[in-house]
């Protein structure tokens, strides 16, 4: 008998020198918010991914067996994305097969001892490290990839961190090809998976939660080398004025074009609106715009700006964001980069964001758990370059009195969501100036009192919608609310397009016009829907309340209410799919470029200086080949961007996120003697 025990034990001390356990902890500007657990027995993985914040998050198991290179030929990935939508996603290799099946469908190519490594839609993070291990092994640190293309792998920097009792060598790691920006991996001196960061977010090996913040600004850091770099190859200012001939020039304020003519700036300023073959000053770069029409510079309404998305809203005619949450040194030193002319990036209008306390709080807001602390925060934004405030979800809603009328007092507007357990109609009578999201106007009519709108319930309780009459009483007295006191609108109407109709395996409306531009795997990202349905019912249910937002959006434009540009997904292209939308509601393309440019400057008190191309004022509009008042689309065939004075060009950035140009560049005369700088 003890010779049978002594084998039991002997056997289970083997199984345990087998399987390995790695543990990470997910934190959200230093708060841990979930887990990463994989337990790994030979080639076999077992993974479990999950953290929550601002009331959503992934949940994901994976399940998943490695040859010997380390490939995956096994591979099973459940659970839900961060909005709720349901994952059930596989890939099987054998006999000389591979297969997949994603939120886009189904898959399959050949598969041999040199075959490519597959790359997850909707895994956890883990999923980087094995292919950076993959990658690592092989002599051009290059691999094919399925669904398709490649993916290589750079070392960036080394460093030895240190915390708190804690210390770790670790290497940076690049993973290129397979996005519009690098995947960020941290490997330690044994090659072994330690972590990823981005200037927000950590993951980060248990233990070590203590150097959390310095991988946040290694990450920071690698993103400014990265886009310095990209500044100096495809910003073009030059010492001498610039003149852009044989153009048509927008005016917003007559929603019409101007005859031919030649804009001159210099600096960061524009000289003068001349007619098309004026006699030149002398010296002067000269573009040619071949008949096209100059834009002034747009304004997305609803960003929360990083760097990686700042110089693809340049590249897109967005030259102005107001910020609608960030965190605050976060956001300075991105500025303070923009304004140096170290990285390009749009003019930043910025919001203090203000977040009650909660567990379902925002961890990018400034928290509070009184009203003499909430009231103090205002006060702190009121006294630097905050142009308002934007109150949250957890926010009480019995303080918002209080807090708008001490921003008030101090010369700051007041936006944001409503309360949890509160409705639009009580934040108007508070003195909200604007309400934020079309699902925040609209929800307190249709919830009950007691139900909370600080989780995923803030998206799901939309499909109510169609109950509801846009004649109804409750509906009309919101909206003669808003426009009888000159209450703005923000409401992000392509987020809700989106996570509304998009439906797996086809293009999400906003995507369609630009997929095919796109690198793969941004592909698939934009094929996937984004609020899990159950039914087919349901997906009905959801379409049909879209189609009852885009009514009241449209009823509340006819009755004079102002609606606000903004979109809550980075700008860029999806700010033009949000003028699309704003078309459908009743105005023409030249309504539209004029509330993206001219009404927004005035909207926030910039019109002396932008929101339109005229002698004095900035040097910020953008250049298309056709007609936009005719045709809205026109908007993404830009070829030349100015912002600030500086030129860019679309054909030239484009390459460098992996997204294949929508239009060619003009032609430029740059005699010998001119300067650049």
């Amino acid at each position: 008998m003890k010779q049978l025990i002594s084998l039991v034990l002997l056997i289970t001390a083997f199984q345990g020198l087998a399987e390995e356990r790695l543990s990470y902890r997910v934190l959200m500007a230093g708060e841990d918010i979930g887990h990463l657990e994989i337990e790994q027995n030979g080639e076999r993985l077992n993974i479990d991914f999950d953290y929550k914040q601002n009331g959503r998050g992934p949940t994901i198991k994976e399940a998943l067996t490695l040859d010997d290179r380390g490939y995956p030929v096994d591979w099973s990935i459940t659970g839900q994305t961060t909005f709720g939508s349901g994952i059930d996603e596989y890939f099987r290799a054998d006999d000389g097969v591979a297969r997949w099946r994603d939120a886009t469908g189904p898959g399959s190519a050949s598969f041999t001892d040199q075959g490519a490594f597959y790359i997850v839609q909707n895994g956890s993070s883990y999923a980087n490290a094995l292919l950076a291990q993959a990658l690592l092994a092989t002599p051009e640190k290059r691999l094919a990839v399925y669904p398709g293309g490649e993916a290589s792998i750079i070392p960036r920097m080394r460093r030895t961190l240190a915390a708190d009792g804690v210390e770790i060598g670790i290497t940076a790691y690049q993973i290129l090809g397979l996005d519009t920006a690098p995947r960020l991996i941290f490997l330690d001196d044994e090659g072994e998976y330690f972590g990823t960061a981005s200037p927000r977010f950590a993951l980060v090996r248990a233990g070590f939660e203590a150097i959390e913040k310095q991988l946040r600004a290694l990450s920071e850091e690698l993103s400014t080398d990265r886009f310095v770099s990209i500044q100096a190859e495809v910003a073009h200012k030059y010492t001498d004025p610039i003149r852009i001939k044989n153009v048509r020039v927008f005016d917003p304020e007559i929603l019409g074009l101007s005859p031919l003519s030649d804009v001159v700036f210099y600096g960061n300023r524009i000289s003068s609106v001349q007619a098309a073959g004026s006699p030149r000053s002398g010296r002067e770069v000269v573009i040619e715009g071949g008949g096209g029409t100059l834009v002034p510079g747009m304004y997305e309404m609803h960003g929360h700006l990083g760097q990686d998305n700042a110089l693809l809203n340049i590249a897109a005619g967005v030259t102005s964001v107001r910020d609608m949450g960030n965190e605050n040194d976060v956001l300075e030193d991105l500025m303070a980069r923009i304004n140096r002319g170290l990285i390009a990036g749009p003019r930043i209008t910025r919001s203090c964001f203000i977040e009650g306390e909660s567990e379902f709080a925002s961890a990018t807001g400034e928290t509070v758990s009184t009203l003499e602390e909430a009231l103090a925060m205002v006060q702190w934004c009121g006294a630097r370059d905050f142009h308002q405030i934007k109150l949250y979800n957890s926010m009480k809603p019995e303080w918002a009195e209080a807090l708008v009328e001490e921003a008030h007092r101090l010369g700051l507007r007041v936006a944001g969501h409503v309360p949890a357990f509160s409705n639009a109609d009580a934040m108007i009578d508070a003195g909200f100036d604007e309400i934020t999201h079309a699902n925040q106007l609209m929800l307190g009519w249709v919830l009950q009192p007691t139900e909370d709108t600080r989780t995923l319930f803030r998206f799901t309780a939309m499909k109510r919608f169609p109950d509801l009459d846009i004649d109804a009483d409750i509906v009309t007295a919101t909206l003669s609310k808003m426009t009888e006191q000159g209450i703005a609108h923000d409401p992000t109407a392509a987020i809700h397009e989106h996570g509304l109709t998009a439906v797996d395996g086809q293009a999400a409306p906003m995507a369609r016009a630009i997929i095919d531009h796109l690198p793969t795997n941004e592909q698939r990202s934009l094929k996937q829907e984004l609020f899990g349905t159950s039914s087919a019912q349901e997906r009905e249910e959801y379409v049909a309340a879209f189609e009852f937002i885009m009514k009241v959006l449209q009823e509340l434009h006819e009755r004079g209410g102002l609606l606000v540009p903004g979109t809550d997904l980075g700008g860029s292209f999806f700010y033009h799919r949000e003028l699309e939308l704003f078309e459908q509601l009743g105005m023409t393309p030249a309504e539209v470029l004029k509330r993206a440019s001219w009404d927004m400057a005035d909207y926030l008190e910039q019109s002396e200086d932008l929101g339109s191309i005229k002698k004095g004022k900035y040097a910020d509009f953008f250049l298309v080949p056709g007609d936009p008042t005719k045709d809205l689309s026109e908007i993404r065939r830009i070829q030349m961007v100015v912002s600030d004075g500086v030129i860019y060009f679309p054909s030239e950035i484009y390459p460098n996120f992996g997204i294949r140009p929508f239009a060619t560049s003009p032609t430029l005369e740059i005699p010998p003697e001119v300067g650049a700088s």
